[in-house]
């Protein structure tokens, strides 16, 4: 990570999402999914399919080149005693999303207990960290090496904002994406981001 630090030049992008349908579609999800759906399975899930959509940001700067990967493999980053490790869900743009929360939460106990696989944690292409569960409300993330992006996901917190003639509560989440610009441009991670939101904000668009 020092080396990607100081060796990739990192540009940030951060936007905010409405979370009042994802709020309430994970309640619905829940009701019948036989494995308990969190919200980081929901980013986990629209930011496949968003890499779908964007190739260019699921690729490595190779130094003399860009490699564009075919397959999309999420790296979640998991906080263990010696420092941070990162357990990969595979072809996570193919996967349901209560196969991708099963696959998430074998990892994550098994990251924490020291048990993970080499092969279940390497090959990522993209990889996500969640300090959303530590309250944190916004940060930027150092790019994981070898993917050319990562998205730093803030807690999910009430608004108050203008409805109609008076105000009500919303639930906004900020997301922050690093890119590096050798191989991702600005308008690139933003179109990328833009996808994102659809999806976030229209969840069901996920299950289709």
């Amino acid at each position: 990570l020092a080396e990607s630090k100081f060796s990739a030049p990192h540009f940030y992008l951060t936007m905010e999402i409405n979370m009042d349908n994802a709020v309430s579609a994970r309640a619905q999800l829940n009701e019948v999914s036989p494995v308990k759906i969190s919200f980081n399975d929901l980013v986990v899930k629209a930011a496949a399919l968003a890499l779908r959509q964007h190739p260019a940001v699921n690729a490595s700067w190779l130094g003399d080149k860009i490699r564009r990967y075919h397959h999309i493999h999420i790296g979640i980053a998991v906080a263990i005693e010696d420092g941070l490790i990162v357990p990969v869900i595979r072809f996570a743009d193919q996967k349901p999303l209560p196969q991708i929360a099963a696959e998430s939460k074998e990892l994550s106990g098994r990251a924490r207990n020291k048990k993970l696989q080499p092969n279940e944690f390497t090959g990522n292409t993209f990889t996500i960290s969640n300090l959303g569960m530590m309250d944190i409300e916004e940060f930027t993330a150092i790019i994981n090496p070898p993917d050319s992006a990562i998205m730093a996901v803030g807690r999910i917190k009430e608004v108050v904002v203008r409805k109609g003639d008076g105000f009500g509560v919303t639930n906004v989440m900020k997301i922050t994406l690093s890119c590096d610009h050798r191989s991702v441009d600005g308008a690139v991670g933003a179109a990328f981001l833009q996808t994102f939101k659809k999806y976030m904000e229209n969840p069901v668009t996920m299950l289709v």
